[in-house]
């Protein structure tokens, strides 16, 4: 079983390191801490294993360390930044685990952006060795690259050439959207195996800076300065411990203290039950400032269900989104955090709610909410009925929603979730805007708010033959048609990244001429030359 609760005291593979508000994020990759057998994790190359205390660390540097405005991101080892996803473990992958594994890696990066976007706490990549592959793509996903002038060091996107495939974390989309290289200099960038360095990495947009070897650690830590200078986290500030999660996991379940999940293996189904608050949030802004203050702990419990199911239980391939508890405890809690959103904690906080609910909306599982009496899909919670695919709701039933549905948690696409359902429908939006307190499922229907509503007579046969005809269907077609349909209206970078990982990374991953026997993966490093099937299709 993959595990994705860790801590900086089992890193294997990275340190943190902290001067006031300056703190180095240093990649130190233990070549024998692989995931799994086989293969060794040189020159700093990574699998899911290393990227899992990654992500870990970016969250605990946004919650635990209020004071660090700044985050250098190098390497441990001489001449080596990071090598990029070990080949050997990608050659010995199946083809959904490498999947599983670059939408992770993905998302980790998307992450590292959001914090430098709306956190105050920005990165910087110092490069002082060779940068390849997934390694350069780390890179990318930060503000500010300093490379190392010393007539070695370089950044590449070598996959094409060798491997046969694309860079899998996004890298050739920030390389154009977010560096703003130039579409030609970027082909030959990415059809190059050696790289590029120097002051041509500076001209091509690759890397903001080189330095020499003799002013590299002054101005790498100038630069840190600067940045931090310029953040508002607050320097006083008590950070927030993110302590472990209490969770069972059972043959069929998954028990935390807010959500459950219930395997059903026969019908490939998982029921995902996120349970209300026990009651109103604390009075004291202050007192709300613990691990286990419920919009926190709720959403780290589902982001550990949904990543277990995702790596875990590929072959349950519908989730049914339920909830149970009071609304007003939960709309109560919404409140809190629009009241005190400008206090940095309830800031993260919010920021992420918003991260778990876009791993949702790119989890490639069909997705439906069942809304019945009992249930509290208010406020936050509603949002997982907005973010399914289909969502029925049963006569006697309410939801409702609250000011944070209206900005706090965007999609990929920028939308918020009810803009995306009512694109094209200002109307049906302006009314879901304006409609205060419990709707209940006649009126949910007519908004639009739900797709279909049920009499309690109804609703028992409806829902079978919904989720049986579901996981009928070709898991294939499936993935890509709810890809599709999920991001409606404007493209931004991070739709492009999944929405490429998904069609062509997916495809090229199961071509021969990559995979195959004779494929580039299979045979990188032999000395043997692949053999390509040339059709272009």
């Amino acid at each position: 079983m993959i595990d994705f609760q860790t801590d900086p005291s089992r890193y294997r593979h990275w340190r943190l390191q902290f001067d006031g508000p300056i703190a180095q994020l240093v990649m130190d990759v233990d070549p024998a801490g692989g995931l799994f057998e086989g293969y060794e994790l040189k020159l700093n190359s990574y699998d899911l294993g290393v990227d899992i205390e990654l992500a870990d660390a970016v969250q605990r540097l946004r919650f635990e360390h209020p004071e660090v405005g700044a985050v250098v991101i190098r390497s441990g080892k001489e001449n080596v930044f990071c090598a990029g996803a070990n080949i050997r473990m990608l050659g010995k992958s199946s083809h959904g685990h490498k999947v599983g594994f670059c939408k992770f890696t993905n998302e980790t990066r998307c992450a590292i952006e959001d914090a430098s976007e709306n956190s105050g706490q920005r990165y910087l990549a110092a490069i002082n060795g060779t940068a390849a592959g997934g390694g350069y793509e780390l890179a990318v996903a930060t503000d500010h690259i300093l490379l190392i002038d010393d007539r070695r060091s370089t950044v590449s996107l070598p996959e094409t050439p060798l491997l046969a495939v694309l860079p899998g974390t996004g890298g050739l989309t920030r390389v154009t959207d977010k560096r703003k290289v130039r579409r030609d200099l970027a082909d030959v960038f990415c059809s190059t195996e050696e790289g590029v360095r120097g002051k041509r990495a500076v001209e091509w947009r690759l890397v903001d800076e080189v330095v020499p070897p003799s002013a590299w650690e002054g101005r790498v830590m100038q630069r840190a300065a600067e940045i931090a200078a310029r953040s508002d986290r607050p320097r006083e500030a008590r950070g927030v411990a993110l302590t472990p999660l209490e969770r069972r996991i059972e043959a069929d379940a998954l028990r935390y203290g807010f959500v459950s999940v219930a395997i059903d293996r026969a019908k490939r189904q998982a029921v995902l039950t996120v349970t209300a608050p026990q009651g109103p949030p604390p009075e004291a802004l202050e007192a709300a400032k613990t691990a286990g203050f419920w919009p926190l702990q709720m959403a780290r419990e589902l982001d550990d269900a949904m990543l277990h199911l995702r790596l875990n239980e590929p072959e349950i391939g519908l989730w049914v989104l339920r909830t149970e508890g009071d609304s007003a405890h939960v709309l109560a809690h919404d409140a809190f955090l629009e009241a005190h959103k400008a206090d940095w904690f309830v800031r993260e906080v919010r920021l992420s709610l918003k991260r778990v609910l876009k791993r949702l909306d790119m989890t490639s599982r069909s997705l439906v909410a069942l809304i019945e009496p009992g249930s509290c899909f208010a406020g936050t919670l509603a949002e997982l009925a907005f973010a399914a695919d289909r969502s029925v709701m049963r006569h006697g039933a309410a939801l409702a929603l609250s000011p944070l549905n209206h900005g706090a948690y965007p999609m990929a696409n920028g939308l918020t979730r009810l803009e995306a359902r009512f694109y094209g429908e200002p109307a049906s939006l302006d009314a879901a805007r304006a409609r205060p307190g419990a709707i209940e499922a006649e009126d949910a229907e007519a908004m639009g708010l739900v797709t279909f509503a049920y009499d309690e007579v109804d609703w028992e046969d409806e829902v079978r033959i919904m989720l049986e005809e579901r996981t009928s269907f070709s898991p294939d077609a499936l993935t890509g048609m709810e890809a599709n349909l999920r991001f409606v209206g404007p493209e931004t970078m991070e739709t492009r990244i999944f929405g490429r990982l998904t069609a062509w990374q997916n495809w090229i991953f199961q071509r021969p001429n990559s995979v195959g026997e004779q494929g580039a993966l299979k045979l990188y490093g032999s000395g043997v030359q692949p053999s390509f099937d040339r059709n272009r299709v």
